[in-house]
C-alpha cells in the first residue's frame, strides 16, 4: 500500500497531510497519526501502509509550524495547546472524520490527548507512544534551550538540530536519506525555526499535564501505551503510573526503544497496534 503526499486549505492556511488508504470498503474506523518536536508526518512512514494494508485508512498530518504545512508567523497563530487544538478540530472536520482512532507520540502529542478529552464523542480509542502524560514531565534540557531568549532563535535556525534531536532521543542512528527529508524545512525557510522557537516557548507544559492526567481518571475507553525503554527524557515511571490511574489501559513495554519508537521499531509496535485499532468498527 503507497502514502499519498496530499495539502488541504483550512482558514487560510496550508495542512500537509501523508494518508494511506486501503483498496476496496470497509467498516473500520479511520486513525490519525500526530508527530511530535522536532519531527514530523514522515516519522509514521512505515507504520501508515501496513494500516491500509488491513482495511484501515490511515491518516498523518504534519503540525502547522512543521514538516510540509503553513508556517504562520505567531501573530497569525499563537502556537498555544487551545491554538493547536481548535486547528486540529478544523483538520478533522474539513476532512469529514466523524470517529477515529488516534495515535499521539512525543512532545506535541500531548495536544492530541487534550483534543481527545474535549471531543471524546469522536475518539474510539488511543494508541500512546512516549508523550508526556503526567505533571512529572518536563520538556528536556535539549529542547528548552531551544527556546532561550537570543540563543533560541540562534539554535532553531541551525538545521543540523533536527539530526541532534532525533538521533538523541532516539538513541540511534537515522540514515541520510530520512534526515534529510527531516531537514528540508528548515533549509527551504527561516519560518520553520521560528515556528519551532514559538511552539516551545508556548507549550505550556505543566498546564496541559494538570488537564491530562486529571482529565483521563474518568476516561472509559480503550487506550494502548507502548513506550520505549531507553527514552532520555521521558521515563517508564511516567507511563507506569499514568496506567494504574487510568481505566481500561494497557502497557507494553518496548526494550531497546528510545523516545520516537516509529523510527526505528515500527515492526514491534504494528503488532499490537494493528489488533488494537482494529477492535475499532464503525
Amino acid at each position: 500500500m503507497s502514502i499519498t503526499e496530499q495539502t488541504i486549505t483550512i482558514d487560510g492556511l496550508e495542512w500537509f497531510y501523508r494518508e494511506a488508504t486501503p483498496v476496496g470498503n470497509s467498516d473500520l474506523l479511520p486513525v490519525v497519526f500526530l508527530h511530535g518536536i522536532v519531527s514530523q508526518s514522515y516519522s509514521w512512514r512505515n507504520i501508515l501502509p501496513s494500516l491500509a494494508a488491513q482495511g484501515t485508512r490511515a491518516i498523518a498530518p504534519d503540525w502547522l509550524g512543521y514538516g510540509y504545512s503553513a508556517k504562520p508567523e505567531k501573530r497569525d497563530f499563537a502556537y498555544t495547546p487551545d491554538t493547536y487544538i481548535q486547528a486540529l478540530a478544523a483538520f478533522i472536520q474539513a476532512l469529514k472524520i466523524e470517529r477515529f482512532s488516534l495515535v499521539v507520540q512525543g512532545f506535541l502529542g500531548s495536544v492530541g490527548l487534550q483534543y481527545a478529552l474535549r471531543y471524546p464523542e469522536q475518539i474510539a480509542n488511543i494508541a500512546i507512544l512516549n508523550t508526556p502524560i503526567s505533571t512529572a514531565a518536563q520538556l528536556p534540557w535539549k529542547i528548552q534551550q531551544m527556546g532561550l531568549p537570543l540563543a533560541g532563535e540562534v539554535m532553531t535556525q541551525d538545521p543540523l538540530l533536527v539530526d541532534r534531536t532525533l538521533e538523541g532521543g532516539s538513541r540511534y542512528r537515522i540514515d541520510d536519506q530520512a534526515l534529510d527529508i527531516y531537514r528540508k524545512p528548515f533549509l527551504k525557510t527561516s519560518a520553520s525555526g521560528r515556528s519551532l522557537l514559538n511552539t516551545i516557548r508556548n507549550l505550556k507544559l505543566s498546564q496541559s499535564m494538570q488537564e491530562i492526567t486529571t482529565g483521563f481518571t474518568q476516561w472509559q475507553k480503550p487506550i494502548l501505551i507502548q513506550w520505549g525503554m531507553i527514552d532520555p527524557w521521558l521515563s517508564i515511571d511516567i507511563a507506569e503510573t499514568f496506567t494504574k490511574s487510568v481505566p481500561n489501559s494497557e502497557l507494553i513495554k518496548l526494550n531497546n526503544v528510545g523516545h520516537y519508537p516509529q523510527e526505528h521499531y515500527h515492526e514491534v509496535i504494528l503488532q499490537d497496534l494493528l489488533p488494537f485499532v482494529r477492535c475499532s468498527p464503525s
